[in-house]
């Protein structure tokens, strides 16, 4: 899956809630019943009762984490032995230190020839590149591995956490901006209108949609909070998804606009060399690049928490550019040439509409549904290993996407002469463990006997 839809799968659209889950710890209601089977044995990422000592302190320490020793797990936490795979700082940092040695052996001959020392110099500057590649392996490794030995409600946890850590910031972010664009679209009409620039027309049509924007953003927040399970059983939250589409348009449709008008002040030509400059124009757009250039900077650290806040630091990161650009072809077309005013005005449109193309194209491909990324898939599939011996194989596992969240399909595999109340049981579990994960809005949980049978699900290309 693509860099910038896996940033969007890791948000998490409820900011005013701490999470859209409200299941209890307790796994099932029915597992008094199951007394013959034990469900409890695989507990790496069960809802388990108890921590370890180890574990206690790594949760208690969790704001300092790195340069912790790795936790001891068990066999029972551990079946598979994930943590033994597990690499030190101290044997990542000795890769690259083994690399430095031969580099400075290499130095210190000097006596060679230099085309062997050439020859030795890039041999080792190729080894560098690998051992920098395989640091970062191992490292990505490490963090795969604890996550899937964490447990879900450790998981649970953390999402919580991060949720109520950043209500307060969302709300600033996103009233704050909704405050500074109605302020800003006020102060860039008049530099527009008083100047007559196109190119100033082209940020000011942007800043006075600006507003629009964070209010349809509102909406869907509120909307997707308040839901009536019984008319929308499956949640509000490709609503969310919805209206960022609708955004990206608008602000498509508005550049063609500029496009149109930059076209036809071009066709028609002019009779001055020059543009009249007009100075309190240019002083107001820069005013508001300086604004926005500070609610960039307020959104970069949330981008990639909530998918809101990600849509507010494009539309920052756009207006920076825009604002920008839109001072240099005004001021060139008043001091240079005057087609450098309209032209710069289509060159500011086009690349306005390119990038929000791009960003619909993103949240499109999430309301239609594609593959989580690969370490989600690791993560589930683990999860469905490991919950209860009773499941003895898995025979399919798909995590895709619903608007920004996830959609689970798992497929276990069971005694064939086990009762209907122990399979239900293990597998309804299972279900209420996958529905905790944070990103995830439903897990549907499928149980067989055998794996050799025709896939139950085939694709459909027909309508």
């Amino acid at each position: 899956m693509e860099e910038h839809l896996r940033h969007s799968l890791s948000n998490h659209p409820h900011a005013f809630q701490s999470l859209h889950h409200t299941h209890s710890n307790s796994p099932s209601h029915r597992t008094d019943r199951m007394a013959p089977l034990s469900i409890n044995e695989g507990t790496t990422t069960a809802l388990e009762h108890e921590l370890t000592a180890m574990q206690q302190h790594r949760s208690g320490s969790s704001s300092d984490e790195e340069g912790q020793p790795p936790p001891r797990y068990t066999p029972e936490s551990d079946p598979f032995q994930l943590a033994s795979k597990l690499k030190t700082e101290d044997e990542i940092r000795q890769m690259k230190a083994n690399t430095s040695r031969k580099r400075d052996s290499t130095s210190a001959n000097k006596s060679r020839k230099v085309g062997s020392i050439v020859k030795d110099t890039a041999r080792l500057g190729k080894q560098a590149f690998v051992t920098k590649k395989l640091q970062g392996f191992y490292e990505s490794q490490n963090e795969n591995i604890e996550r899937m030995l964490k447990p879900v409600e450790e998981h649970r946890r953390a999402a919580r956490e991060l949720s109520v850590d950043n209500r307060l910031k969302y709300r600033i972010a996103v009233y704050g901006s909704f405050a500074a664009n109605i302020v800003l679209s006020v102060i860039q009409v008049y530099g527009a209108v008083s100047s007559g620039s196109l190119s100033l027309f082209t940020t000011m049509a942007d800043a006075v949609f600006d507003p629009m924007s964070n209010l349809t953003l509102l909406l869907c927040n509120k909307a997707v909070n308040r839901v009536d399970p019984r008319k929308f059983p499956a949640g509000k939250a490709r609503i969310e998804t919805a209206g960022n589409i609708c955004f990206c348009f608008l602000m498509t449709a508005v550049s063609f606009i500029i496009i149109a008008f930059s076209i036809r002040e071009l066709v028609s030509g002019s009779e001055e060399e020059t543009q009249s400059f007009h100075l309190p124009s240019v002083i107001a757009v820069a005013v508001a690049f300086a604004t926005k250039f500070a609610l960039f900077l307020y959104c970069w650290a949330l981008r990639n928490q909530v998918s809101q806040i990600r849509i507010l630091w494009e539309d920052h990161r756009n207006d920076l550019f825009i604002n920008g650009f839109g001072i240099l072809t005004s001021v060139g077309g008043s001091k240079l040439r005057w087609w450098i005013d309209p032209m710069g005005a289509i060159i500011l449109s086009v690349l306005v509409s390119a990038l929000w193309l791009h960003s619909a194209y993103g949240e499109f491909q999430l309301l239609v549904g594609v593959t989580a990324d690969t370490k989600m898939q690791q993560l589930i599939t683990y999860i469905a290993m490991t919950h209860s011996p009773v499941i003895t194989a898995i025979d399919t596992v798909r995590a895709y996407t619903s608007g920004p969240r996830l959609l689970v399909e798992v497929d276990v595999v069971m005694d064939a002469e086990a009762s209907l109340r122990a399979t239900h049981d293990v597998a309804e579990e299972l279900q209420i463990k996958l529905e905790s994960l944070p990103d995830v809005e439903r897990a549907y949980v499928h149980v067989d006997y055998e794996t050799t049978h025709k896939p139950e699900h085939s694709l459909k290309k027909e309508l």
